[in-house]
């Protein structure tokens, strides 16, 4: 059995956690910022095909205690290295440390890559690698005094869906809005709506949950090409996860003033394969109406710190919560914003609030239930 780390945004823990579950993976713990769990080789596969919340997916080789850089050196030479790496493997070194006696990333990450090297030596009888084959990027997290030693799986971060080539100003990460969309319950039965939906991120998430369609599917991972991993269990998982896929009749809209925007996201939710799932529309959030007993409203509007002044964030945030009064009773709404006179804007404390990262902003999702 392998063990594998997977970071996660701040505020997403628990529902990385779920998803991990949901998979059938093992020991899941939930930590700050990640989530450990344990699963065979082919988990690795499952795992980045699969997962909507996480950052990435790493597998651990290695964790100890380190306070000294000998201690990091000799847990690090202790990792069976020739058993994963080629003698021409791409090796780079990334990591961080929080508060640790060891703090120097860059010093970290050169003691890290000499035992490595070291250790290889042992198994290939080479002074030089030319690191001219598969790259296995090596990744190390020092929290607390405590070391893991990881190689990425995934490459580029799991937020990289694939369909999204172009954007508006201002995007908000696929895992997040994931998240949203998770968060507001939606399961592809009721009407699903975002007014503000920019390059499409929300609602183009919201099909890919209710179609049950893996978010990895149409991209590649830079495990695909790692030797000691079966190659048969990418082809495995794709199959498993196209045959878990629901087929039927979605209401899901996003509308944004900007046509530029809408006629991005519509290329957007081709790319994903969710066209015949959602509809985008140029439309002004003041306009906005529905009459459906049931509904989500998910929403990501403009901050006042990128893309709008804050009083022109105001105002927006004073027109949604006139939208908001509007809709029936009945529907729920999730409204992300880093603002924090958001609910005097709107008009109404929300029901429930949970903080969140987009990016390096902090936010809170506001949270409104149904109004009965």
């Amino acid at each position: 059995m392998n063990t594998y780390l997977i970071p996660c945004l701040l505020g997403l823990e628990k529902l990385v956690g779920d998803e991990v579950r949901r998979l059938g993976l093992q020991d899941v713990q939930v930590e700050n910022g990640r989530v450990l769990c344990r699963g065979t080789a082919a988990d690795c596969a499952r795992l980045n095909i699969n997962l909507r919340c996480g950052a990435r997916v790493m597998l651990v080789l290695g964790q100890f205690e380190a306070r000294t850089f000998e201690e990091l050196f000799q847990g690090t030479r202790a990792i069976p290295w020739a058993d994963v790496l080629p003698a021409d493997a791409a090796f780079p070194v990334k990591g961080y440390s929080i508060s640790s006696q060891l703090y120097a990333v860059s010093s970290c990450q050169a003691i890290i890559k000499k035992a490595v090297v070291e250790k290889m030596k042992e198994r290939y009888g080479l002074e030089q690698f030319p690191e001219t084959g598969t790259k296995y990027q090596i990744r190390f997290s020092i929290q607390k005094d405590h070391v893991a030693v990881c190689l990425d799986a995934s490459g580029e971060g799991l937020y990289k869906r694939g369909y999204r080539a172009v954007g508006v100003e201002a995007p908000l990460r696929e895992t997040l809005a994931a998240a949203l969309v998770i968060l507001s319950r939606y399961r592809g039965r009721d009407p699903f709506c975002d007014p503000f939906c920019g390059s499409g991120t929300i609602p183009i998430e919201a099909a890919l949950v209710a179609k049950n369609r893996a978010p990895g599917l149409n991209r590649r991972f830079d495990a695909m090409e790692w030797a000691f991993l079966p190659a048969d269990a990418w082809q495995e998982a794709r199959d498993e996860a196209i045959a878990g896929e629901f087929h039927g009749s979605y209401d899901i809209w996003g509308g944004d003033i900007d046509p530029k925007a809408v006629a991005i996201a519509r290329d957007n939710a081709r790319k994903a394969g969710v066209e015949d799932a959602v509809r985008f529309q140029v439309a002004d959030v003041r306009e906005f109406r529905r009459d459906s007993e049931y509904g989500q409203l998910v929403t990501n509007p403009p901050y006042g710190e990128r893309l709008l002044v804050k009083a022109e964030a105001e105002e927006l945030y004073r027109e949604l919560g006139r939208v908001w009064r509007g809709l029936p009773p009945k529907w729920r709404t999730l409204v992300l914003s880093s603002h924090t006179e958001f609910e005097r804007a709107f008009g109404r404390l929300a029901d429930k609030k949970r903080k969140l990262y987009n990016g390096m902003i902090k936010c809170d999702v506001f949270m409104y239930g149904q109004r009965v």
